[in-house]
């Protein structure tokens, strides 16, 4: 378990990006997703002085040409800040197999300030725990997990096709031995892709008076939007939930277990809410950068403020209205 330090009466401070999807070819110099990407990240580290870097997988496309390129050049860019960093791959980082995952994961590893570890295969790749300490005293954990790529699904007609990916249960029982080792400290999972239980959320949580593709992230910070148990609800949804079809009990065995209280996912790039949900707090992060698809006005980061009584989510919109011209 890698440990970094809290200042006491100091908020620790995590910033997490997601889906910056750039390829080899997007990272030549000069190439407008590039510039906004550096933008965006040089602007979220500047306003939100974070103490460590988490990035929620698809860094990149592991199966396109040259992605070797693509990955060193994300760690490099990480690496300037000097500021700790550390990963879950997504679907996209996991597409061409395990051996390539490895290799690209050693691209990153070879980075001085990254912090990730690869685990037991059995469990996917990238299974591993960051503790934070105060005063010699774990006070918070960050759960890193790997929510694969994708699993074949059986219709109920017989047919087979394939569903987005899903922690094993494997994984969660490591989970669930993980919090017990660490006495049930508080704490947050990082991962790619959502629960089955982000579609539930927003079903139970949203005033359905309103059409949620019409409501702005800055509007639906308005009590209005939300019903009664979920005023404290924020953000929007803009597609669908991109979980694994049906709904294998991830959400209740993790929440089950009682010590985290955040699951923070990408995944889906135009979806940015935040919702309170049976004690737990469901949130995606903001999209980080154009690669890929992309809504210009939800552009950014998530900040997870670490504080003496939890951990708080904050979004942080970035402008790159100059260089999309």
């Amino acid at each position: 378990m890698f440990t970094l330090k809290k200042t006491p009466g100091r908020d620790f401070v995590v910033l997490n990006l997601t889906d910056t999807h750039l390829t080899d070819e997007e990272w030549a110099n000069g190439h407008k997703n590039r510039l906004i990407l550096e933008r965006t990240v040089d602007e979220l580290v500047r306003k939100g002085s974070p103490e460590l870097i988490t990035v929620s997988g698809d860094i990149s496309f592991a199966d396109h040409p040259n992605a070797e390129r693509a990955y060193e050049k994300f760690a490099s860019l990480l690496e300037s800040y000097r500021i700790p960093w550390a990963f879950v791959w997504g679907n996209h980082d996991n597409q061409a197999g395990a051996e390539v995952a490895g290799r690209h994961a050693d691209i990153m590893l070879s980075h001085e300030h990254c912090l990730f570890e690869k685990g037991d295969p059995a469990l996917g790749m990238g299974n591993y725990v960051i503790g934070v300490e105060e005063e010699g005293r774990l006070v918070y954990a960050l759960y890193m997990m790997d929510s694969h790529d994708r699993f074949d699904f059986t219709d109920s007609d017989g047919s087979v096709r394939k569903g987005w990916g899903h922690l094993l249960p494997p994984q969660l029982d490591w989970l669930r031995g993980e919090s017990e080792r660490l006495g049930g400290v508080r704490s947050a999972l990082i991962m790619h892709i959502p629960f089955y239980t982000y579609r539930d959320a927003f079903e139970a949580a949203w005033n359905h008076d309103f059409d949620p593709m019409k409501v702005s992230p800055a509007e639906s910070l308005d009590p209005k939007y939300w019903n009664e148990g979920y005023r404290d609800s924020r953000g929007v949804k803009y597609e669908g939930v991109g979980s694994y079809p049906v709904d294998l009990g991830e959400f209740d065995a993790v929440n089950g277990i009682g010590s985290v209280e955040i699951t923070l996912v990408g995944h889906e790039h135009i979806n940015d809410y935040e919702i309170s949900y049976r004690g737990m707090r469901l949130a995606y992060s903001l999209k980080t950068g154009a690669g890929c698809y992309w809504n210009q006005a939800l552009n950014g980061g998530t900040l997870l403020r670490i504080t003496d009584d939890g951990g708080k989510l904050e979004n942080i919109f970035v402008n790159v209205d100059d260089i999309v011209g």
